[in-house]
This record gives structure tokens, sequence and C-alpha cells, in this order.
């Protein structure tokens, strides 16, 4: 498959790259910088801003898959960045004649999952994480309501631990839903395998142990 990944130099991103390039994929690239992903001959990466639609553009032009993968490092404030991105890629998405499945990474605590969170973390996402997971939630529904073909990935806190393949994955959160850790390998071990064969669009699936 040819497959875009928009914010791939760090974190899940960067982890996706690489699962990507093992599975024979060709993968094209678009973040801010390109230092840190890896030369491949079934790569192209592309210097640019996901806040910029000819940078989209480019960079999804006859992919089969789209994964957006946007960090905003260790700001916990209001960026513009997902909003302002989900925007973009969305006028981006509708300019071709195909639509490939996007597949967008926010986190658990956004759009009604946030109801579902415990006490303590609810806590600490009112004093440290409230406006970065208000941006999330409204880059998921920007893209959700425009364009039916994608998802939207929620895992719980993302750790530096090692690929298990084996997690939990959570669509239907009642009063007992616990979302725990997981490892950035992971998550993205979950996204390359949705990327290929797709279970969840229109869903927002929860990840954790």
């Amino acid at each position: 498959m040819r497959i875009a990944v928009i914010g791939a130099s760090a974190g899940v991103g960067l982890e996706l790259v690489d699962q990507l390039l093992d599975r024979g994929h060709s993968v094209i690239t678009l973040s801010r910088s390109i230092e840190t992903i890896p030369d491949h001959p079934n790569i192209k990466k592309i210097r640019g801003s996901s806040l910029n639609q000819d940078d989209i553009a480019k960079a999804i032009n006859n992919a089969e898959a789209v994964l957006v993968t946007l960090g905003t490092g260790m700001s916990t404030k209001a960026t513009g960045l997902y909003p302002g991105s989900a925007s973009a890629i969305l006028s981006a998405l509708q300019q071709l004649p195909a639509k490939p499945l996007l597949i967008g990474l926010t986190g658990f605590g956004a759009g009604d999952s946030w109801n579902y969170n415990s006490f303590l973390m609810k806590l600490l996402f009112n004093l440290f994480l409230k406006d970065a997971y208000a941006e999330k939630t409204q880059m998921e529904q920007l893209i959700s309501k425009g364009y039916p073909n994608s998802m939207f990935v929620r895992p719980g806190r993302l750790t530096k631990g090692p690929l298990s393949k084996t997690y939990r994955v959570v669509t239907a959160l009642d009063a007992r839903t616990r979302i725990g850790a997981i490892s950035r390998k992971d998550v993205a071990h979950f996204m390359a395998e949705q990327a290929e064969h797709p279970d969840f669009i229109g869903k927002y699936p929860a990840l954790s142990y």
C-alpha cells in the first residue's frame, strides 16, 4: 500500500513509519523536521506543515491510507495545531478523486471518552491537559463530520515499552471502563493493522493493556 503519515518525526508517528516499512508499504511522511526519519528506498520525506493545505496535498496524493499522528511536544496549552490541521487535511482530502481511509490519533479523554476517565485523571486533565484535549476533540469532530471514511484511535497513557501485539481495543464505554497505559509501539501496531484491514471506520477505539 501507499500510506501517508502526517506527523512522522517522533513518538507514535516515527514508530509507525518503521512498522509500515517493515510490512513492505510505500510511505510518504509529512513533518516539520525530517532528520529523525529513517532513510529507506520505500520512503518519501516531505518537510512541511500539517497546517498548510498544499503540503498536505503533496503528501496524500495517491495515498491509499492517511495516518495522522500529530503532537505538540511538551506543550499543554492550546496551540491551534489540531483544529487547524484538521481543516487543512479535510480540505485536501475533499479535493481527491479517490477517498483514502483516514486514521487519526488523539487520546483517551478526547470527545465523549472524557466522561469515562477516573476522578484522578479528570483532575490531572483539568490541571494540565484541558486545552490540548479540547483541541484534539475539535479535530475529531471536524474530520468525523466532514469525512466519513475515518476513525480516531484513543490510546491511554503512552509509554516507551516494547511491542507486544497484545492489548485491549475498547469501543463500548461504560462506568466500568478502565483505560490505562499502552506503548507507542503497540499503538503504531494497531494503526498499521487498521490501515491494512480496517474494522473501526466511524468509531473511536480506545487502546490499553
